[in-house]
């Protein structure tokens, strides 16, 4: 029987981070059922908060999507008793998630030496532009300059065009999946020799750790790779074809499935010229494979290729715009647009769960918190008084 409850139901998270990395490691944790307890600054709160468009009803749309499932307290740690709740708050945790300047947490007391002392079994996980050690270490970074210095960017895009970043923001969601992970493996550490865990990962080290082929590449030739557009550095044909009314992605990178594309396209002459009779004669001779290949793709039409490649058992796909992919009925099907209520802008979309665990299901549960929504909620789940709370708001250390 499936149980309600999410797999990682019990585990408290204090997610000071803001953004994107941070907040999108906490999110995933949250939809698997963690405690999310977002920590945000007066007033303004989450930088994004206040990022747009899309607004609605005074809301950022991408802020809403990124911090489902958690609740907010506001706390002042320029405030001495800010940061005196913020400990007590450690003592009742599990995760610290944080992405302040290098330095910024051990000068207010809050880095992992001094809560360590409080919880020590806590797990803190610092999240950094370039690491929290090495000559960078004190620099700002943001997703655009790590693309541009784990060389992401030098390989995106076509031959002789500017340079141009990857489409999604991927150092700063490649950090956050590299957090959830290494998180979770510090819990399961916990579990088994009961101590906490200091992580640190980086948005340059995340988006460098994607270079796999490039690197390794350039480790044993000393060639510096460039953009190919959509085809592989190492495999053909594995790339995007024109067709009579659009692209199609193509994917053949093995003898078995180019000898059944040759087969299912009817080019029985590709598959004997000598040209093309394995993957590294293929990769030689690349874009004379590509002139050849798209000469028959032109003769029809996207939807009539991927009926004859898919029953051929040749892998291949449209290349949707955003409008495609969520009219798509296997997107549909698995449950990947949900939609949620939030109490100033109601009826909302979000993206569904990715990982699905069958007897503990992650859930979308609530929409987005307001600012401080759960601010007092907290405080007297956490021992505090109304008269300790009211005392505190006062003084400004929580709003």
């Amino acid at each position: 029987m499936k149980n309600n409850i999410g797999i990682l139901d019990g585990l408290t998270i204090l997610d000071c981070s803001q953004i994107l990395a941070g907040p999108f490691c906490s999110m995933l944790l949250a939809d698997m059922g963690a405690k999310v307890i977002k920590v945000e600054k007066p007033k303004v709160g989450d930088d994004t908060r206040s990022w747009g468009p899309p607004f609605k009803n005074g809301q950022s749309i991408g802020f809403m999507n990124l911090n489902r499932n958690k609740e907010s307290i506001v706390i002042d740690f320029k405030n001495p008793d800010g940061i005196k709740v913020m400990k007590n708050l450690v003592k009742n945790s599990d995760v610290i998630l944080e992405n302040y300047r290098t330095g910024t947490m051990e000068k207010l007391g809050l880095g992992y030496e001094d809560l360590k002392k409080v919880n020590k079994k806590i797990i803190y996980c610092s999240i950094s532009g370039f690491g929290r050690t090495g000559p960078y270490a004190k620099r700002a970074g943001f997703d655009l300059v790590a693309q541009g210095m784990s060389g992401l960017m030098s390989i995106t895009g076509h031959p002789g065009d500017a340079p141009a970043k990857i489409g999604v923001p991927i150092a700063d969601l490649n950090t956050g999946m590299f957090a959830l992970s290494s998180i979770q493996s510090a819990y399961i550490n916990l579990l088994k020799n009961n101590v906490g865990q200091y992580i640190e990962v980086s948005l340059l080290e995340s988006a460098l750790a994607y270079t796999v082929w490039e690197s390794t590449g350039y480790f044993e030739t000393n060639e510096i790779p460039g953009p190919l557009g959509s085809s592989h550095r190492i495999s053909a044909p594995y790339q995007a074809l024109r067709t009579l009314d659009g692209y199609l992605n193509v994917a053949a990178p093995n003898q078995s499935n180019w000898e059944r594309l040759c087969d299912a396209i009817d080019r029985n002459d590709l598959k004997e010229n000598i040209h093309f009779i394995d993957n590294p004669s293929r990769m030689i001779n690349k874009i004379k494979l590509e002139n050849g290949l798209e000469k028959t793709f032109l003769e029809k039409s996207r939807e009539d290729w991927i009926k004859i490649l898919d029953e051929a058992g040749v892998p291949c796909g449209p290349i949707y715009n955003m409008k495609e992919v969520w009219d798509d009925p296997q997107v549909k099907y698995r449950n990947m647009k949900i939609e949620l209520e939030h109490p100033k802008v109601g009826k909302t979309s979000n993206i569904g769960v990715i990982a699905k665990f069958l007897e503990n299901p992650s859930s979308v549960r609530t929409s987005a918190p307001l600012l401080g929504e759960h601010t007092e909620k907290i405080m007297i789940e956490n021992g505090y008084t109304k008269a300790e709370i009211n005392k505190l708001k006062t003084s400004g250390a929580i709003s």
